[in-house]
């Protein structure tokens, strides 16, 4: 294991020689909470917030994307005809990501870029991303990421973890990408073995410090409809009020929209976030709706994360532990209650 030791006075002056082969991504302060945002010159990541408010989910996968122009110009030869835009997927490093929301790309990445079909939109975007995690050595109450096969040390997606031991950073080398981020960065020295001892150390404290868990073992051995049919769906529905805030805050949701935008002869075809909490997400033409009320949202939603994609996928639910949906919702719907429902 290659471990590199970053002095924090090194540390800006590293990020910026790495501009001049990657665009940089990080969280950046904004009142009360962090952002994932691209990072313009003179502006680093901010390292001290537990949790981003939103996930770094856009950075691959836009809340509103253009997937191609058009002209309706009858007089030009292109009349008609989809073009896709240029896009820039020059390498993009993300900076402060924080290890379950990596592994969360990787959930992601099951949906978007498999065997069987490929999304060029995310894949591409994805495939230029460099990720240099930082670990969680304080995690919040709502964090329980390690009853989701991951945690606040793991490094599965990651491609550097860095460790905070408080004047410097141990940067965790995990593939060739990483490594290069680092040569790019001028980091070079490396840890002493009494450093390497300390990723392990503060790693068992973290981890120790989560309080907060949830089992599933025993959901994939139940038939969906033994838990579609439940009886606790009404009750864990009722304060629903279908805002999508769930959705839009958690890194693995993927659900979007198509929709074309015209002015004069000028048009675009957009991909947009949307949300199965939404009514009008399962609306068809004829109008007839096979989600029509509320419970049948807030079932498919859980269904969706902790049954149907453990039983396609057979990896782990499609939760990452990160508690943005606990921590946001207004009405205090909690997945990990819903779970507990679930796995009983």
């Amino acid at each position: 294991m290659k471990v590199i030791k970053i002095d924090k006075k090194d540390w800006p002056g590293g990020l910026e020689k790495s501009r001049s082969e990657y665009k940089l991504f990080g969280p950046v302060k904004d009142k009360d909470n962090s952002y994932f945002k691209e990072l313009d010159a003179d502006i680093y990541p901010d390292m001290e917030s537990t949790n981003t408010r939103l996930s770094p989910k856009s950075i691959a996968f836009p809340q509103s994307e253009v997937m191609f122009n058009y002209s309706n110009d009858e007089s030009k030869d292109d009349c008609n005809i989809m073009k896709v835009p240029e896009k820039n997927y020059s390498k993009r490093a993300i900076i402060g990501i924080r290890p379950y929301d990596a592994k969360a790309f990787l959930l992601v990445k099951k949906n978007f870029d498999n065997p069987d079909y490929r999304d060029p939109y995310w894949a591409d975007a994805y495939d230029a991303c460099t990720f240099i995690g930082l670990a969680v050595n304080n995690p919040d109450s709502l964090d329980f990421s390690t009853s989701t096969n991951t945690g606040p040390f793991d490094t599965s997606g990651l491609d550097v973890l860095l460790v905070d031991i408080d004047d410097s950073y141990l940067a965790k080398v995990i593939t060739d990408k990483g490594q290069e981020y680092l040569k790019s960065a001028g980091f070079d020295s490396e840890a002493s073995d009494d450093e390497k001892k300390k990723i392990e150390e503060l790693q068992k404290a973290a981890e120790a410090k989560i309080s907060s868990k949830i089992s599933f073992n025993k959901i994939k051995s139940k038939t969906v409809l033994e838990l579609y049919e439940a009886d606790f769906w009404e009750d864990s529905a009722f304060a629903c009020i279908n805002c999508g805030t769930c959705t839009f805050v958690c890194p693995t949701c993927w659900c979007f929209d198509i929709q074309d935008e015209t002015k004069g002869t000028n048009g675009k075809r957009l991909k947009n976030w949307d949300s199965c909490m939404f009514p009008l997400f399962t609306l068809h033409t004829s109008g007839h709706n096979p989600r029509e009320t509320k419970l049948h949202r807030v079932r498919q939603r859980f269904m969706h994360k902790l049954k149907y994609f453990l039983d396609k996928y057979d990896d782990g639910i499609m939760c990452v532990g990160c508690g943005r949906c606990i921590k946001m919702c207004p009405v205090n719907i909690d997945i990990r209650t819903i779970c507990e429902k679930m796995n009983s």
